[in-house]
Formats: C-alpha cells, structure tokens, sequence
C-alpha cells in the first residue's frame, strides 16, 4: 500500500487519542492520528513523524499520522506504520500472493457469519475459511506484542474464530507487525492475560496463529516475512 503525499515533522504532544500537534517548518499543526491505541513507546516527544497529506477541503486537519521512527535501545531507528485504518488493506493485498491459498480462491471482506463479521471470508474449492487481522505496532527488545491495551473485543473476536473452527470453517488470525527486525511476536500477557489465554486455547482447537513483518517506508508499507510466535 502506498500513500500519494507524505511529509515530515516532529511530534511534539497528543492532546487526545484522535489528534497530535506536530511541528512543521518552525509552526505546529494539529493533525489527526489514524491509530487510537495508546502508542506511548511510539509517540515520545521530539521523534520524527510521518504524514499523509490530504486533499479534502472540507477537513478539519489537513494531516494524518501515519508512520513514527522508534529510537531502540542499542541505538539504532525503526520505522513503524501506525496506520491502523491500513491494515486490512496491507493483509487484503498480501493474501492472494501468500500461497495460504490457491490463485483460483474467492476473497472477500467484512463478511457475517452467526452474530460475527469477519475481516475475511475465503472459498478455495472445497475449503472456507474465516480470517482476522490485528495489526501489531508493540515492540520491546525486539520481540513484537499484542495488545498494547486490554481488549475484550480482540478476546471476543478469537472465540468467535473458534466457534467457525467448531461449525467446521478454517480460521485463522493474522498478526500484520508493523515493522521489521523483530526475532519472534508474542502475547502480551502483562497487559492483557485473557487475551494470551484466548490465543492458546484457539491454537488448541486448530485456529492458525499467523505473524508476518513488514516493510515499511515514510509512504509505502507491505508484507514482508513470518515471524516465529511464542505462545
């Protein structure tokens, strides 16, 4: 996925989950952030940040945050998209290509299955299958986590997929890491534990844990290789 416009800034606060005030050409613009995670290990004051310049008018900011360079701890910068409205489009152009699937395979999204709505539904032949997709923006010393913040929807969304496991469907749950150079992903238990037992329980039932890096550039983000998980 790549974005038309993009410039940069410096970050300096975030008044609120929706909105950051960024530092352009010696003057702060407020601009709207497209992740309403916490992100603090991301947005630390002073970082450089990356934005897609709109061009709508009518908008109230004419900015969105989209990418963050990370300082780690050896010293070294990692780029990481924080676009989470772009995630489902990453993984919906990466499907075709990830040979989960065969090239005949029906794709579609948002599709409703019961009382659920899946990011993906997939017909292969004689195979179905449902798959969600979390993007992954947490990293500390190199191992990539999530949840950033407690998420009962996230559990519901992994009992859900063990539900169609159960009716008989595929299910699958992809983690898109947004980012490159971490050694393996795992949940983050510290932050939320039904989550982690959520996610071993769907292993136990046959649900596929998938974690895939990225490649990330100040305008462009694409997937890129399988992580190993921990569970």
């Amino acid at each position: 996925m790549n974005y038309p416009n993009i410039v940069s800034g410096i970050f300096r606060s975030r008044p609120n989950r929706f909105i950051a005030r960024v530092e352009m050409d010696g003057r702060e613009e407020t601009v709207h952030v497209k992740n309403t995670g916490r992100c603090r290990e991301l947005l630390v004051p002073g970082c450089r940040v990356y934005l897609s310049v709109s061009d709508n008018p009518a908008r109230k900011t004419k900015y969105d945050l989209v990418a963050v360079e990370k300082k780690r701890e050896d010293g070294s910068f990692v780029l990481i998209n924080m676009d989470s409205q772009l995630v489902n489009d990453v993984a919906g152009e990466w499907l075709p290509v990830s040979g989960l699937f065969s090239q005949n395979a029906i794709i579609r999204r948002e599709v409703t299955y019961g009382k659920s709505r899946f990011d993906f539904y997939i017909e292969d032949g004689d195979r179905k299958a449902f798959l969600e997709v979390k993007g992954c923006t947490l990293e500390q010393d190199g191992i990539a986590m999530f949840p950033d913040a407690p998420t009962e929807r996230g559990v519901k969304h992994i009992h859900e997929l063990m539900e169609c496991r159960k009716d008989g469907y595929e299910a699958y749950l992809l983690f898109v890491i947004a980012m490159k150079g971490v050694r393996h992903f795992s949940p983050n238990d510290a932050m939320h534990r039904a989550f982690g037992d959520a996610l071993r329980q769907a292993e136990g039932v046959g649900v596929k844990i998938l974690a895939m890096d990225c490649i990330v550039a100040s305008d462009s983000v694409i997937i890129n290789q399988s992580v190993p998980i921990l569970l």
